[in-house]
């Protein structure tokens, strides 16, 4: 009779036990039952709105759009884009532009440094970073130098920046004449010690610093709240699709990064997929595929975020698609040179012109700047993506797609 009541409670025991082990994994699947069959870019994801109980840019009531005259801090420009959006034509046009100090990727350093970090747990270091060097503190630098001795020739992309191949750092090339930097003069110039170059700064009205690194536009709040860095941001655009077919090109490149951007959402089991992809002979175009749907879903929290923003943010923040770029390459360039509070040129408007009149899409290598065509670059895509390739994008991007203004290509099919 005991070993029959004690079979009893053992049985009752583990019935209990059991039914504990499997009611989440039934709340799970019936979660999962009542998600569409595709996952498709949400159309208002949840967003933490950094502004809110913080004022304006002085932290108390909301700021005016900020006036332009040069008795206030010098302006600070941030061009916020993501890989293969054309982000280095865009950054060109600053550097080309003899009023301003342009830094090229600088927190390429922190991500190389610091990999595998995933990109997410990176964005305090690459604010810090450039709040430092809007301030023309380049000592910054010497945290992710490792034993390296840091000097011009640290600087990533140094070889092509104006300031650093021209006089008087450097005779290769005058300040004041608009033309590429040629790299195989610059690389005779002579290292500049960080001094140097923290005193030629700060005699520049205007500097520039472009980056990819920055993953959302609430990320950048912070320091655009700040008078004393008085931080204005161009959020560069480009059809997913393009930038897809330009990411697929440039694959092997991108893996480092991409693998970053993908382990700053390995919580969710979506992307715990993405990060380990079944087919190895195909792993890298998997990595590159997968960051993309993460950069889109950055996209859409950054309009959300500006649509919702208050006036002196807004006033600060200035939205500009790729093919409206290189398609009316002066009237944008005469458009961002407003923002930034800076003069054109007819030299100037000349080079963003001629940048885009060019013969053929690419080069061999995908990174260098050079003179393309402007109309081949917008339409690569439709010829080198396959249905499935577009579909995949589409899927993935289309409410992005949409509040940009790009049409799906069954909507561009009904509309001809």
């Amino acid at each position: 009779m005991k070993r029959r009541l004690n079979k009893k409670y053992l049985l009752l025991i583990l019935a209990y036990t059991g039914l504990l082990l499997l009611l989440p994994y039934v709340l799970d699947s019936r979660d999962r039952a009542t998600r569409p069959a595709a996952q498709l870019q949400p159309r208002c994801p949840e967003l933490e709105l950094p502004w809110e109980d913080a004022g304006g840019p002085n932290g108390s009531e909301p700021a005016t759009e900020p006036s332009s005259n040069r008795s206030q801090p010098r302006i600070h420009v941030y061009l916020h884009a993501t890989w293969r959006t054309g982000s280095s034509f865009l950054g060109e046009l600053f550097n080309q532009h003899p009023d301003v100090f342009y830094l090229y990727e600088p927190m390429w350093h922190i991500w190389q440094a610091l990999y595998p970090g995933d990109a997410q747990s990176l964005q305090g270091a690459v604010r810090d970073m450039m709040s430092a060097l809007f301030r023309c503190d380049f000592s910054v630098l010497r945290l992710y130098a490792g034993a390296q001795n840091v000097s011009s020739a640290f600087i990533f992309g140094w070889k092509t920046n104006k300031v650093l191949c021209s006089e008087p750092l450097c005779r290769a090339h005058r300040r004041h004449e608009v033309g590429l930097v040629k790299e195989e003069l610059c690389a005779q110039c002579p290292r500049r010690e960080l001094r140097e170059l923290e005193r030629e700064c700060r005699k520049y009205p205007v500097m520039v610093i472009k980056g990819v690194r920055v993953l959302d536009l609430g990320t950048l709040v912070p320091l655009m709240r700040d008078p004393s860095v008085n931080l204005r941001v161009v959020q560069l655009f480009r059809d997913p699709r393009a930038v897809h077919n330009s990411r697929l090109k440039s694959k092997h490149a991108l893996v480092k990064e991409s693998i970053q951007v993908l382990r700053s959402r390995r919580q969710s089991d979506r992307y715990k997929r993405l990060l380990a992809p079944a087919n190895r002979a195909t792993r890298a175009e998997s990595y590159v595929s997968g960051a993309l749907e993460l950069i889109c879903d950055g996209w859409l929290r950054d309009l959300l975020l500006q649509l919702r923003a208050p006036p002196w943010l807004r006033s600060r923040y200035l939205r500009l698609r790729y093919e409206d770029l290189v398609l009316r390459p002066a009237e944008q360039l005469r458009r961002l040179l407003r923002f930034a509070d800076l003069p054109t040129s007819a030299a100037l408007e000349s080079f963003a012109l001629n940048m885009t009149r060019g013969h053929g899409y690419s080069s061999d290598r995908p990174f260098l700047i050079s003179s393309r065509d402007a109309k081949e670059a917008v339409h690569a895509w439709r010829e080198r993506l396959s249905v499935e390739q577009i579909s995949q994008v589409e899927a993935s991007c289309g409410e992005v797609m949409r509040q940009l203004g790009y049409q799906k290509t069954h909507e561009e099919d009904t509309a001809s």
